[in-house]
This record gives structure tokens, C-alpha cells and sequence, in this order.
């Protein structure tokens, strides 16, 4: 390689080295660095030559061309000769020290070259440097920090030249006068001293192990004394702080007298610079190296110094610490340094220091004594061992803290003191107890305003998982401990201020405990005699057991609760551990569920689970005497949950169900006792608990419960205290009507638990005399408890009824009594449960015998029936009263849904006691006026009534002799209309409410209970078209609903069912009436043989309504008739509609569709359609305006009248079979017409403002679809949707394409209808209009695509046809039939031959084609041959090979994207011709440089394209290696690495074809001109990998110079990957 080319390279690099784009300068100096590691000398010699040519380059370029210099030396210091060596010195220090000012980027880059340099060559370096570092003058600024640098990166090198340089710099220390010159000076000192310090310490490595420290201790301390004591006065504070940095290094060199001398001024001067200086980590550093310095000395000064010493350090250390900002940790840290050497030297001074400064409350100043405590006693353990009880005694103070910050360090001292044996010592376990305080913390309740940006901020959620974390650690990492948590740590499971921190307790126990356990371990088994301060057995497994009640509070206690009663269950008593090892597993599993949540989580079940396990247990111990004190443990325990009511509650249940198991009648009597005497009755969920609790009890105890319950009645918590206030005495009868309310709900809780056998005979003397006396109550608490008890009362007497018959004599007096509590409630409001609860009570009570009277129940009904559906809606807010609370809407939808559900259960309890159509009837009546009330809730309610009512009547109906369903008719009637009610659910309830009835009516008929009658099964799909409010489903809708209902309704009552449907269309809503009509016309076109007569009358009321009708439904009831019409006046119907005003109205378009429903009408209009559309024009040429000029098409007023009324027809779903049997005529007929639509404008009316608005193609389109729909053509359809085919169509730009999706689609999905669509399409193709031949072309040519072309024998009049069009006048179509004859190597490739001849003269004369403007014709030609080729015989072909490559190369370079992807793949296909031809390899090798660079062309395709053409013709190329590369790398699918490619192919190139070099870089070259960015990037990077890879006997090949003068210019190139590309291949010149 010619040395002038690698310069011509280099210096093109130099100029592009100041790039603008970034990426280029780094691939510049790749580049360059490259050649300068291949030829170090050359191009540093260029580098140098340049910089000196160049003067006055700008500085960015100077600095990038030294740093490429850097980069070199750096690292190929050992190949580089000593003269270059001695002359780039030379140059770096000229560059460094030209200018007098400081200019810092270009001086640096200079100085790092010395540096670098330096590593290798110091001797040299130096005597340049020193050179400039005379004595009596001032050396340049670069020069000092230089020093300081070498000092730095050759340490052993620089240290003994370091005493003659102090000396030459002490009295040029006087002489610096400007601040940046000291700063210089100071740095260098501290680098100095850092070096000689890191030399002493490793004299074993060092040069000169005779080098001691006192060499340099009177240099260095002549200039501490310039620093310290002029310098450091400075008011600048960037030179005050690193003369500060300098000092802390000096010390250590300074001989010991002269330190112990200066300390007394060093400390206070560097600790007074923290008030001058804001980076106080630089000052804490040189603080602690001075420190270091005398502690080492041993200095007796230092201890005066303590006092100012230690306020400072400690007002460092309480700085806040950001750990988001480093130098803050760094300053911190060696703050705690500082103390640690100062702790070695002076412990008790310290420690005492720090222990009196933990008293001082100010927040920052504790945190820093607690951060100082936790250093302490981490890294000077041996110094603290005597201080710990000392320190234990201390920390109490801070431990009383509030702020959340000083806790959080306190608990890291605790850490600290755990891991180093504090907490076994007495006064640990105080430590434990605030670790555990702190674990109980509550969530930070905080406004979400207030964003803190303190980043220090410790909210309770991070202090607690912080102590969370210390107690799972202390458990598990801190083996000592574990006899001072076990098992004292059970003392905080009981009192409710650390309830938050039971799930960590527990899994600390829980650790413990298996450890122990495991390793058998005698302080396993506690004594909880001996540890007084333990809750008892029984309080912890009482509250273990709540806990588990509520698994999901208190941050998820209710696993952890469980496994630690199972662990301790041998402690809780020795018999409990069989039955617990077998029954809490299970339960821990169900918990464990990963979508066990708070609500998913069934809470009944799962509290009866617990209750059986406690059941279980206390059964399982056998000892009377233990489960009276647990009764009584957890009597006592009940007030530590008045807090938390619902887990009082479950504490209310487990003492019932531990009574049950109490043989001891007084425990349980005097356990009864406390229950009711301590109990709040305030409260209702307490009351519910204690009435739940006394029931469990009687289960066992049914005398003792009901004597206590007795006693408790006369006792005085029921008398009336006298008192002189009035006041207190009010209060006090609240009181009483509470505790009365507790004492009813227990009586009804007693009476539902009592064994069945023996509550009968009780309830009428023990129980209701106790309750009945408090029925004239006007207390709601107490109504509401009265109510509820005399449900549960019912409840069980009916489960006894059950096993023995019984008459409740008191049945109609307790629901005339619940009745009043009904009807005293106010009718316009729900403020209370009293309703819900009067109907659950009165339908318990219905199942008793005695039956009520039809008076009684009538009056029942029309109480709760009109007292719950007359309310105003759920989301009406009632008034508020004085005393009243307001409920919220949540509880107020609750309210209400379970109103409604208890009227429903109340209305079923009656209907079971008559289920005949007469009780339904009885029923039915007091709500079917409610049913066309004008407020929808109303409706709605009696609606859902209605439907639940008859489902309860079919699920419970049995049918034992003929009955006839009398009422069927009438409660139809009442109900079908309300499918169209305006309110969805309302809709859907009634189709309900029909579904059932028929199915009641099938069951009467006497078909059996699993029969399933198609029509009416198809009403319940009805339901979802009902969910959509528009009329015309609606009407669809019940129109359906009344052909089943018409299909099952028994003749006598249709009668009774049209009588009603009149009634119904007076009703209160407009829907309903519309429905009524419309089921009124279905019904009688069914069932009606009269309709006929009515017709004149009908089309009279269609003439006066439609005027004024606007809902859908009634004008499609209407619309029914007018097939009729059609049927007798066919010509007279068509001709009306014809003239109606395009486009046409709704109502208009419904007659056409209407009479699609008549196969035969239907039929005698296609055809009559099809037969004007033939014969008459579809548009005509107009001026587009006088002023304009130019001509557009304007569409006929018939033809189109009647495509749109052909569309609207085949909308009808009736007119499928005549669509279906003259398909292939419609079909045709609407292509032909869709193509003389396209680009037409609608004629313009201007008398009907809506007639421009019409789609002319758009109409066409939209029948043809319809009539594909109708033609059950899915696939079709599918497909033409997905492809978006319809909106191309339409569009004068796209139609051909969506002509071709047509024939596509219909080709796959309906080839045996193609035969006779192409009969009725051919005469098409001689039309006069354009257009049609155009579209019928397309259709045409794509038929050819596909193999049924030839199955269905059309291939030759297609392939006729398209041989006709090539010469057909319009450019277009003959673009379509060069298209179409390429399609047959698609379609049927084993025809290409029988046709060769004509294919390949079609083909060639369309790339000549001269009349083509958009090259569209050549592009088809080109594809098509491509296509073709695959198929043809070599014989066919051969003497056209080399033509057909002549005519494509020129399109190679095409801008069209299309048609250089068509002539690359065309070239592929043409590869199998060819083989074995040295004429065709040569013809390869021609292109094959375009091929590689199209490999990154910017159009995908073409990339596909090259991709393929390369791989079909590697096996031509001639190189095996070659060969395979292309067939493994170049798949269309895959993705490429360009580089690495290009790589490994030119070395094949260089191997295979050395001969070819030459040709190919000229080849390549004349792509650095393409017009694609991306090919001329492509190009540089083949010509730099091609001389990357080049040995030196094939360069001759190259011809250099052109090489180095074209990649010149791409670095100019305006885009920047060209740019870069270019200078990467210049880094291969070498």
C-alpha cells in the first residue's frame, strides 16, 4: 500500500476529527487510533505535522487531534522510537505552555500526553519539564499540575526527583501571587506528600528502599508554613479548601517536634474552615489524616485539643446524611473515623461525651450521639466492654423520643448491642420491648398535600419494618438470645397496644419455638407459674384464636396466630397437641390459597370452623376444671376488645361454645352472669354477640340458660333509677329498652341452638311470655330485635316441625304484631331494617300450621306488597331528622336490596302454601297494577317480583290430573308489552316471566319436567338482543316472542290475550305500546285468517301515521303490510318507489325491504333490476361549471334508484333463495355496475337537500356485499372484511385492488359458482365504457392466481381474454392482462409451457413498452416473467437469457422500489437458465456488488428480493465458500449483520477471485455516489473491510489512490452514518 494513500487517509481523518455529529468524531478517532496502533510512528509524525501546519486551528480540533496522540502513546508507548518519542514530548509541552493564559481543554489534552508518556520515559519528561520549572521564575500553571500528575500515575518514578523539585518550588511559593497559581501549588503539594507517602509504604517495590521520610520533613515543612499560614487566610474558598487537603497530607511527612509544635493551630484552623466551605468531606478528610498523624506520634497536645474537637465532630456528625448525594455519606463516614481514633486514644473522655449528648433532646444532635454510639460499638468493641451497662443505662433517654428519626437510630444501636451480648445483661429486655413497641406502630395518618421533601423522613410504615426486620433478625442470626425471647416475648401477644405487631411476634415464636422444639430443648416446656409476667395459657389461646378469626387485620395475624398455637400447643396443655397437629394444618392451607382475601374469604364458614376447633379442644382436654377457667379467662378478656366490636363478638360465640363443654352448672351460671352484666348493650354488633353466645350456651345448659335469662329480666338493670335530673333519666331508659333488646335477641338465639327435643314445650310458657310483653314497643332498637327473635323463633319450630307435627296457635297473632311494627314505618322513606326483617320473620312463620285465612293473607299481602314497592328509589336521599343518622348510599343499596329480597321470599313462603293458578292469581293481583306504573323503580320491582315469583311456581309445580291454566291469557297479556319497557332489566325480567309461564303452560299440557320446547327455549337468547334499547331489535324481538307465544297459547284464550294486547297500548309508556302493536300484528298474521280484509284499511293508516310516526317499531309493524301491496301491483309499487327522492328515507327503504320477504316478489324485482341496469346508461359526461372546464360523471337517476332499492331488498333475510338462485346474474350484474360507479357523482335534486350526500359506488358496493351475505358466502365476506376490500372498491384509486380481493376471495371460497359469473361477465369486456372493461379485467386476471381456473376448465377463454386486452386501447387494462398472464404460473403453473411463446412476446414487449407513464406496465412484466420463469423449459428460455439480464440491469438502480425489487427477483429466477454458462457466471459478477449493496437498500422488499436472488444464484458464483454463505446467512425471514457479512465475504473474494479485485472496488467505488444514503454507508464499509482483509501480493489489484480519494469525499458526505462508515474504512489503510 502506497505510504501517500495512508497519508491522503490519515489527514482526511485529521480534518474530519472536529465532525459535528458526535458518532463520526468517535469513529474518526477509532479510526485513527487503528492506524496508530498498526504504524505509531507515521501517524504521530502526521498528527504533529498537522497541529504544526495549522496554527490556528480552532481549540475543540486541537484537542481532539492531541487526545487521538494520548490514545496512541497510551498504548503503544513500547513501539514508538525514541526520536518520535523525544520530538512528541517536545510538541506536548509546546502546545501545553504556548499560551500564557490557562485555556484548560487544550493545555489538559497537551498535559495528558506528557503524562502518558511520562508512565514509560520520566527521565526524559523530566528534563523537558524542568526545562520550564526554573528557579526565579514562575513556571506555567500546566506545568505544576503536570507534576502533580506524574506524581500521581508513576509514583515510583517521580518520588526521587521530588526532593530536587520542593526545593526548586519553596521559594517560587513567594512569588505566586494569583489565586490560581497557589491553588496549582497546593494541589501539587498534596499530591507530592500522598506519593511519597504511598513510597514509603511500599519500599519492598520501590527503586530506592534507602528513601526515608524526614528526606522531604524540612521541605514539606517550609511550605505547610507558607500554606498555612498566608495561603490559608484566603478569601477564596476553592483555594482554602485544598490547601486544607494539602495540610492533612503534610503531616504526615513533618518531623514529629514540628507537628507536636502546630497542632495547637492546625486542629482550630481546620476546623474553623467547616464555616467557611460548604464540601465539608475535603475538610473531614484532612481533619482525620491530622488526627491519624498525631495519634500515631502519640501526641500528648492532642488531648488539650479534645473539647473544640469533639463539639465540632459532633456537629458533623448530626448533619443531615443524603444518601442520594454522595459527598454527604463520604463527609459522614469520615466524621466516624474520626471518632473511632480519637476512641482508641482517650475511651472514657469519649464516651462519656457522647452518653451526655444522648441527653440532649434537640432531634439532629441525638442522631448524631445515637450514629456515633452504633460506630462505637461496632468497631471498638474491646475499648466498650467495660462501658455497657453504662450505655445500656443511657440509651433509655433517646428510647422516650417521639421523633420517628432518633427511633429509627435507636433501633439500629439496639442491632448493634444485640449482635455484641447488651441485651442479655439486666435492663436488655427494655430494648426488646421498644423494638416490639415499635413493631405495634399504627399506619402514618398524614394529608396527602403535604409532600415531604426532607430525604431523611422516616415514616412509621419504614420504622416499622425496620423493627419488623430487627426482630426477625435478633431471632434467627443471634443464637444467644434466644432464652431472653423465649418465651418472654409471648408477654406482648395479649394487651391490645401491640395487637399491630402480632404477625412478627409470632413468627419470631414461631422460629424460637421450633428450634427448640427440634432440639429438644428443656426451656421449650414454659412455666407459667414461674414467669408471673406470661398471660395464662387459656389468654393466650383465647387470643391466638380470635386473631385467627380475622386473619386478614393487624398486616395478616391469622396464619402466623395459628402455627404459633400449634407450636405451643404441648404448653397450652399436654392434650391439646393431637388434635391441633391435625385440625390446624387444614385450616392454614385454606388461608394459604393465593387469592385468599378479605372478601373472598367465606367468614361464616370459616368462624364455624374455629368454633368446631374450640369445640374439639375442650372436649379433647377432659378437664372440668381447666374449661371453667378458660370460660372465665375469656369473660374477663372481653374488654380488651371494646375497640374492635366484630372480634368482641367471635369472643361472645367461643365463650358460648366453652360453656357448652362447662359440666360445673354455677361457673356457668356465674360466666352467664358477667356476659350480661358487663356487657355494653349500646351497641348492636355487641348485643347480636352476647344473644349469639348465651344461645350456644343453652345448647348444653337450656334450664340454667333460660333461669339465668329469667333472673337477669327481674334484676335491676332493668329497673328505673329515680334521679333529681331529668337529663340522666332519659338517658337511662335508653339504656333499659337496650339491655331489653339484648335479653329478646337472646331469647331467639336460645331457641334456634336448644336441642330440638326439648324447646317445643318451652317456647310458648318460657320464651314468647318473656318476649311478647314488649310488643307495643315504640323503641326501633327494640322492634328490630323483637322482630328478629320471633324469626328465629319460627326458624325453630319449623326445624322441629320437621321430625313432629305441632299447631303455633300464636302464628296469626305474632304477624299481626309484626304487621303494626310494618305499618309503623313511614311510607315515603327506608331509614331502618324493620321492613326486611317483618317479611324474613312473617315467611318463617308461614310454613307453621295453622294456614291463614284468605282475609289474612290478603291483608299480609297488600301490606308488605305495597309497602316495599311504593318506596322511592335507592338513590333518593330521605330527609333527615333530628335524631335520626343519615344512612350512607352503600348502606342504603343494602338496605334496599335486602328489602326487596325478603318481599321475594315472603311472596314464595305464601305461594307454597297454595301453588295453583289460583294462589298465583291471589298473588299476581296486588302487583300487576304495579306493572305499569309511571316510575320505573316501580315497575322494575314489580317486574322482578313477577319473574321470581313464577320461577318459585314452575321449580315447585306438580301436576296430578288435567288442569287447565286458566290464567295463562291474562297474565301474558299483562306482561309481553313490558319487553319493550323503556328500562332495560325491566325487558329482560318480562322475557323471564314469558319463558316461565310457557314452560308452566308445557308442564299443564302434560309434558314432562325435562321436555325442552325449541320456541320457547329460543326466548331466553332473546334476552341479550334486549339489552340493546334500539326499536327495530326490539320489535325483532317480540315479534319472535309472539310467534312462540301464538304457538303455544291454547285457542280459548287468545281471545282473552287480544283484549289484553288493547288494553296495552294505552299504557303508561310509549315502548310498551309500540310493543303491543307489534305483537298484536304478529299475533293475528299467525293466527289471524282475516288479515286480508283488513289490507285497504291497513295501507289507508300507513298513509295517515306515517306522517307522524317517529319510533322504529311501529313503523316496521306498519311496514308488514306492504307485501301485500307488492304482491298485487308489483309495477305500480316499483314505480312509486323509483321516484321517491334519493337517497332514500328510513321509511322508504323499509317498504323495499318488506318486500323482500316474498321469494317470488322478490324475484320478479331482481330480475327487473338487473334488465333496466343492462340497458340503461349509468352516467353521463357534464361540465363540471361554466367557469371550470372540465367533465365529470354524473350518475343516471334510474339505474341508480334502483341499486339502491336492490340493496335495501336483499337486506331482507327472506329474499335469500330468489338471491341465491340468480346469483351469478346479480353477482355479475352489481361488479359491472360497482365499476361504472367508481369516481361518479350523484345527480343533483334540488327540491331533496340530502341528494348529494348519496355514495354512488358506495350503493353498488353495499348490495354486492349484502347479496354475498345472502349467498351464505362467509368466508367470503370474512375475508373481503379483513382486507378492508369494500373501502377500496368504492374509491376510484383503489378499485382495482379491491376488484382484486373480490376475485380472490371468491376464487378460495367460491369456486363452483365461478363458471357461470364468468359467462355473464365476458361480454363486459367489449363494453364502450372503460371503466367496466377495467374492472372486469381485474377480476379476470386475478381468477388466473388461483388452480381452480383450470379445475373449473376457464383457463382458456381467460387466458383468450387477456391476450385480446394486451392490445387493448386503455393503458390500465393492458397493465391488468400482463398481470393476468404472470398469474398463471401461479395458478397453473403446469399450463406455462403449452402458452410459452405467447407469455414470454407478452412480456418482453411490455418491458419495451413505450405508452406507460408510472413504468407500471414494465414493473407487471417484469414480476410476471419472474413468475413465469419458474415454470418454463430451458429450450423455452435459453437463447433469451442473456437478452432478458440486459434489459433488467438498468433497473437495478431504479428510484421506483417496486421495480427494483421486481427486476432483482427476475434475475434470481433467471439464475436456473443459466448454470453451468460462463456467459451467465460473468453476467452474475456483473451485478453481484449491486446485489450485496441493495442487501441494506431502505425498502425492505428489496432487501427480501436481493436476499432470495443471491441465494438461488450462489451456486452460478463460482466459490463454495460463497455459495454456502449465501444459502446460510441470506434468508428472507431472518435478520443479517450487515458487517460482519461483508466481512467474511471479502475474505472469500480475496481467496476465490483475487483476479476480480480490481473490477470490484471499481464496482464498489461508483456506489459512493448512489442516491441512498444507506448504499453509499454500505459501499465504504465493503471497500474498508475489503483492505482490512487483503494480504499485501493482492494489493497491486487495488488501485489505491482512487480508493483514498473516493473515501475523502464520503467523509464529507452529508449524512453522518456515511460519514462514520468512511472514516472506519480508513482505519484499514495500514
Amino acid at each position: 500500500m502506497d505510504d501517500t494513500d495512508v497519508e491522503q487517509v490519515t489527514l482526511a481523518l485529521l480534518d474530519a476529527a472536529n465532525d459535528k455529529d458526535s458518532e463520526v468524531q468517535d469513529q474518526v478517532r477509532k479510526s485513527m487510533l487503528t492506524l496508530g496502533k498498526q504504524q505509531p510512528d507515521r501517524v504521530l509524525a502526521m498528527c504533529q505535522d498537522y497541529l504544526l501546519k495549522h496554527p490556528k486551528l480552532v481549540v475543540s480540533h486541537r484537542v481532539v487531534v492531541l487526545q487521538t496522540i494520548e490514545l496512541i502513546v497510551g498504548c503503544r508507548i513500547e513501539e514508538i522510537s525514541a526520536p518520535r518519542i523525544k520530538s512528541i514530548i517536545s510538541l506536548a509541552s509546546e502546545e501545553m505552555t504556548r499560551s500564557k493564559d490557562v485555556v484548560p481543554d487544550w493545555q489538559q489534552a497537551a498535559s495528558n500526553i506528557l503524562v502518558a508518556v511520562g508512565n514509560k520515559h520520566i527521565n526524559d519528561i523530566m528534563e523537558e519539564i524542568l526545562s520550564k520549572f526554573q528557579p526565579g521564575f514562575l513556571p506555567h500553571f500546566f506545568v505544576v499540575q503536570t507534576l502533580a500528575n506524574l506524581s500521581d500515575s508513576n509514583v515510583y518514578g517521580m518520588v526521587p526527583f521530588l526532593n530536587a523539585i520542593l526545593g526548586t518550588m519553596l521559594p517560587m511559593l513567594a512569588m505566586a501571587k494569583q489565586d490560581n497559581m497557589k491553588w496549582v501549588f497546593s494541589s501539587a503539594l498534596c499530591h507530592f506528600s500522598d506519593s511519597i507517602l504511598e513510597y514509603l509504604a511500599n519500599l519492598d517495590k520501590a527503586p530506592d528502599p534507602t528513601v526515608r521520610k524526614d528526606t522531604f520533613s524540612g521541605e514539606i515543612y517550609a511550605a505547610f508554613d507558607i500554606l498555612f499560614n498566608n495561603w490559608l487566610q484566603s478569601r477564596e474558598p476553592k483555594l482554602r479548601l485544598t490547601v486544607g487537603e494539602a495540610v492533612g497530607s503534610m503531616c504526615h511527612l513533618m518531623a514529629s517536634d514540628k507537628l507536636e509544635e502546630q497542632l495547637p493551630r492546625i486542629i482550630p484552623t481546620i476546623v474553623s474552615l467547616y464555616k467557611k466551605n460548604t464540601e465539608h468531606y475535603v475538610i473531614s478528610k484532612s481533619l482525620c489524616q491530622v488526627l491519624e498523624a498525631s495519634v500515631n506520634m502519640g501526641s500528648r497536645v492532642l488531648e488539650t485539643q479534645l473539647d473544640g474537637l469533639l463539639l465540632t465532630l459532633h456537629q458533623q456528625v448530626s448533619a443531615p446524611v443524603d444518601y442520594s448525594d454522595p459527598p454527604t455519606v463520604k463527609n459522614h463516614n469520615e466524621v466516624l473515623r474520626c471518632f473511632s481514633l480519637l476512641a482508641n486514644s482517650f475511651p472514657d473522655r469519649l464516651v462519656m461525651y457522647v452518653l451526655q449528648r444522648l441527653e440532649n433532646s434537640n432531634e439532629r444532635s441525638r442522631m448524631g450521639s445515637l450514629a456515633v454510639l452504633r460506630h462505637l460499638i461496632n468497631s471498638s468493641s474491646s475499648t466498650m466492654e467495660s462501658k455497657k451497662l453504662l450505655i445500656l443505662a443511657s440509651i433509655r433517654q433517646p428510647m422516650a423520643d417521639h421523633s420517628n428519626k432518633v427511633k429509627k437510630r435507636v433501633v439500629q444501636v439496639i442491632s448493634a448491642m444485640a449482635h455484641h451480648g447488651y441485651l442479655e445483661l439486666e435492663g436488655g429486655e427494655l430494648l426488646v420491648r421498644f423494638i416490639v413497641q415499635n413493631c405495634a406502630l399504627h399506619d402514618t395518618y398524614q394529608s396527602h398535600q403535604r409532600a415531604t421533601s426532607d430525604p431523611e423522613e422516616v415514616t412509621n410504615e419504614a420504622l416499622r419494618t425496620m423493627c419488623d426486620s430487627t426482630l426477625h433478625l435478633l431471632t434467627t442470626t443471634v443464637g444467644r438470645l434466644a432464652d431472653v425471647l423465649w418465651p418472654k416475648l409471648l408477654y406482648y401477644l395479649t394487651p391490645s397496644q401491640f395487637s399491630n405487631a402480632t404477625t412478627p411476634l409470632c413468627k419470631s415464636l414461631i422460629v424460637l419455638g421450633n428450634k427448640k422444639k427440634s432440639n429438644q430443648e428443656p426451656s421449650f416446656k414454659i412455666d407459667f407459674t414461674q414467669e408471673v409476667n406470661l398471660p395464662s395459657p387459656q389468654t393466650l389461646m383465647i387470643r391466638l384464636l380470635v386473631n385467627a378469626a380475622f386473619p386478614f387485620n393487624s398486616r395478616g395475624h391469622g396464619p402466623p396466630s395459628l402455627s404459633l398455637l400449634q407450636i405451643l400447643s404441648i404448653n397450652i396443655h399436654p392434650k391439646t397437641e393431637t388434635v391441633w397437629e391435625k385440625e390446624i394444618p387444614p385450616l392454614l392451607s385454606l388461608l394459604e390459597v393465593s387469592e385468599s382475601t378479605a372478601e373472598s374469604l367465606d367468614k361464616k364458614k370459616w368462624d364455624e370452623k374455629l368454633l368446631e376447633l374450640l369445640s374439639q379442644t375442650l372436649t379433647s382436654i377432659e378437664d372440668d376444671k381447666w374449661v371453667c377457667q378458660f370460660a372465665a379467662e375469656a369473660t374477663r378478656y372481653l374488654s380488651t376488645y371494646n375497640n374492635a366490636l366484630e372480634e368482641k363478638s367471635f369472643l361472645y360465640r367461643c365463650i358460648g361454645v366453652t360453656l357448652q363443654q362447662c359440666f360445673n352448672k354455677e361457673v356457668v351460671k356465674k360466666q352467664l352472669q358477667e356476659v350480661l352484666l358487663a356487657a355494653r348493650h349500646n351497641d348492636a354488633i355487641e348485643r347480636e354477640g352476647v344473644a349469639m353466645g348465651v344461645g350456644l350456651c343453652a345448647n348444653s345448659h337450656l334450664e340454667g340458660t333460660l333461669a339465668k335469662l329469667d333472673e337477669f329480666g327481674k334484676s335491676d338493670a332493668f329497673k328505673k333509677s329515680p334521679s333529681i335530673f331529668n337529663l340522666l333519666k332519659e338517658r337511662n331508659e335508653v339504656e333499659v329498652e337496650k339491655v331489653k333488646s339484648t335479653l329478646i335477641l337472646c331469647y331467639g338465639h336460645v331457641a334456634l341452638n336448644a336441642p330440638p327435643e326439648k324447646i317445643l314445650s318451652r317456647i310458648d310458657q318460657d320464651i314468647l311470655r318473656c318476649i311478647s310483653k314488649h310488643f307495643n314497643t315504640k323503641d326501633l332498637t327494640m322492634k328490630l330485635s323483637l322482630i328478629q327473635s320471633v324469626g328465629l323463633i319460627a326458624r325453630a319450630i319449623s326445624r322441629c316441625v320437621k321430625k313432629q307435627g305441632y299447631i303455633f296457635s300464636r302464628k296469626q297473632e305474632l304477624i299481626t304484631v309484626m304487621l303494626d311494627f310494618m305499618k309503623s314505618e313511614p311510607s315515603d322513606s327506608l331509614k331502618t331494617p324493620v321492613r326486611p326483617l317483618v317479611m324474613t320473620t312473617c315467611a318463617n312463620l308461614m310454613s307453621l300450621d295453622p294456614p291463614l285465612s284468605e282475609n289474612e293473607s290478603f291483608d299480609l299481602l297488600k301490606v308488605c306488597v305495597n309497602g316495599v314497592l311504593s318506596l322511592p328509589p335507592d338513590t333518593h336521599t330521605p330527609e333527615k331528622t333530628k335524631d335520626e343518622e343519615i344512612l350512607d348510599p352503600k348502606q342504603r343499596k343494602v338496605l334496599y336490596r335486602d328489602t326487596l329480597a325478603a318481599l321475594q321470599e315472603l311472596l314464595r313462603s305464601i305461594l307454597a302454601r297454595d301453588p295453583s293458578p289460583d294462589g298465583l292469581q291471589g298473588i299476581f293481583k296486588h302487583i300487576e297494577s304495579w306493572l305499569g306504573s309511571v316510575h320505573d323503580h316501580e315497575r322494575e320491582r314489580a317486574i322482578t317480583a313477577t319473574s321470581n315469583l313464577l320461577t318459585y311456581y314452575l321449580e315447585s309445580l306438580t301436576v296430578k290430573c288435567m288442569v287447565s291454566f286458566h290464567n295463562l291469557g291474562a297474565l301474558l297479556g299483562r306482561l309481553s308489552p313490558r319487553c319493550s319497557d323503556p328500562l332495560p332489566a325491566v325487558r329482560a325480567a318480562a322475557v323471564d316471566c314469558i319463558y316461565t309461564l310457557l314452560s308452566i303452560q308445557l308442564r299443564y299440557e302434560g309434558f314432562s319436567l325435562d321436555y325442552r320446547d325449541e320456541g320457547v327455549e329460543g326466548l331466553l337468547p332473546l334476552k341479550e338482543a334486549l339489552e340493546n334499547p334500539d326499536h327495530s331489535v326490539l320489535y325483532k324481538t317480540c315479534s319472535d316472542l309472539t310467534k312462540v307465544m301464538s304457538k303455544r297459547l291454547p285457542q280459548q284464550q287468545l281471545t282473552t290475550l287480544v283484549f289484553m294486547l288493547f288494553e296495552g297500548l294505552v299504557d303508561s309508556q310509549a315502548n310498551c305500546c309500540r310493543a303491543s302493536s307489534v305483537i298484536l300484528n304478529t299475533l293475528l298474521k299467525n293466527r289471524g285468517a282475516g288479515l286480508q280484509e283488513l289490507v285497504p284499511e291497513m295501507l289507508e293508516v300507513l298513509h295517515v301515521r306515517l306522517q307522524s310516526i317517529t319510533e322504529e317499531q311501529v313503523r316496521v309493524a306498519v311496514g308488514q303490510t306492504v307485501l301485500i301491496l307488492a304482491s298485487q301491483h308489483l309495477q305500480t309499487v316499483i314505480n312509486t318507489l323509483v321516484n321517491q327522492p334519493l337517497p332514500y328515507d328510513s321509511w322508504t327503504s323499509e317498504m323495499w325491504m318488506a318486500m323482500g320477504a316474498d321469494p317470488i316478489v322478490a324475484n320478479q324485482i331482481m330480475e327487473m333490476v338487473m334488465e333496466k341496469l343492462v340497458i340503461t346508461a349509468p352516467y353521463v359526461d357534464k361540465k363540471e361549471s361554466m367557469m371550470r372546464g372540465g367533465m365529470t360523471k354524473v350518475a343516471t337517476n334510474q339505474p341508480l334508484a334502483m341499486t339502491c332499492g336492490l340493496k335495501e331488498l336483499l337486506l331482507n333475510g327472506q329474499a335469500q333463495e330468489p338471491a341465491v338462485s340468480l346469483f351469478p346474474q346479480l353477482f355479475s350484474c352489481l361488479t359491472v355496475r360497482l365499476g361504472a360507479s367508481v369516481g361518479v357523482m350523484p345527480p343533483k335534486d334540488n327540491n331533496h337537500k340530502h341528494s348529494g350526500s348519496l355514495h354512488v359506488a358506495g350503493v353498488a358496493a353495499e348490495a354486492l356485499r349484502i347479496l354475498l351475505a345472502r349467498a351464505q358466502l362467509d368466508e367470503v365476506m370474512k375475508r373481503l372484511d379483513e382486507d378492508n376490500a369494500w373501502d377500496a372498491m368504492k374509491e376510484l384509486n383503489t378499485h382495482v385492488t379491491g376488484v382484486t380481493l373480490l376475485a380472490r376471495a371468491m376464487a378460495k371460497h367460491a369456486g363452483p359458482r365461478l363458471p357461470a359469473i364468468v359467462e355473464s361477465l365476458c361480454p363486459s369486456l367489449n363494453n364502450i365504457y372503460e371503466c367496466q372493461r377495467i374492472t372486469v379485467t381485474a377480476f379476470f386476471s386475478e381468477l388466473l392466481n388461483h388452480h381452480v381456473a383450470t379445475e373449473l376448465l376457464l383457463i382458456d377463454v381467460l387466458m383468450n381474454n387477456m391476450m385480446e386486452r394486451i392490445s387493448d386501447p386503455c393503458c390500465t387494462v393492458r397493465m391488468l392482462a400482463v398481470r393476468g398472464l404472470g398469474n398463471i404460473a401461479v395458478g397453473s403453473p403446469e399450463k406455462v409451457n403449452k402458452y410459452a411463446k405467447e407469455l414470454l412476446a407478452a412480456m418482453s414487449s411490455g418491458m419495451e413498452e413505450k405508452d406507460d407513464p408510472g413504468k407500471l406496465i414494465t414493473l407487471e412484466a417484469m414480476s410476471g416473467l419472474s413468475k413465469v420463469l419458474l415454470y418454463l423449459d430451458k429450450n423455452n428460455v435459453h437463447l433469451l437469457v442473456v437478452y432478458i439480464f440486459m434489459k433488467i440491469r438498468p433497473f437495478l438502480e431504479s428510484d421506483n422500489d417496486d421495480i427494483r425489487c421486481a427486476s432483482i427477483l427476475l434475475m434470481g429466477n433467471l439464475s436456473k437458465f443459466g448454470s453451468g454458462e460462463q456467459v451467465f457466471k460473468d453476467q452474475i459478477h456483473n451485478v453481484l456488488v449491486s446485489l450485496l449493496l441493495h442487501l441494506v437498500d431502505p425498502n425492505a422488499q428489496v432487501v427480501k428480493a436481493c436476499k432470495y436472488a443471491m441465494r438461488v444464484c450462489a451456486p452460478v458464483v463460482g466459490s463454495e465458500q460463497i455459495t454456502a454463505m449465501f444459502q446460510n446467512h441470506l434468508h428472507e425471514d431472518k435478520s443479517l449483520h450487515y458487517g460482519e457479512f461483508i466481512n467474511d465475504l471479502t475474505k472469500y473474494l480475496i481467496q476465490d477471485f483475487p483476479g476480480m479485485l480490481n473490477f470490484y472496488h471499481i464496482s464498489v467505488i461508483q456506489f459512493f455516489k448512489s442516491n441512498w444514503a444507506e448504499v453509499r454507508a454500505a459501499a465504504a464499509m465493503f471497500i474498508g473491510f475489503l483492505l482490512g482483509n487483503i494480504q499485501q501480493e493482492h494489493l497491486s489489484h487495488l488501485n489505491m489512490g482512487t480508493i483514498s480519494k473516493g473515501l475523502v469525499v464520503l467523509l464529507q458526505d452529508p449524512d453522518p452514518v456515511v460519514r462514520a462508515k468512511a472514516a472506519e474504512a480508513m482505519g484499514h489503510f495500514h
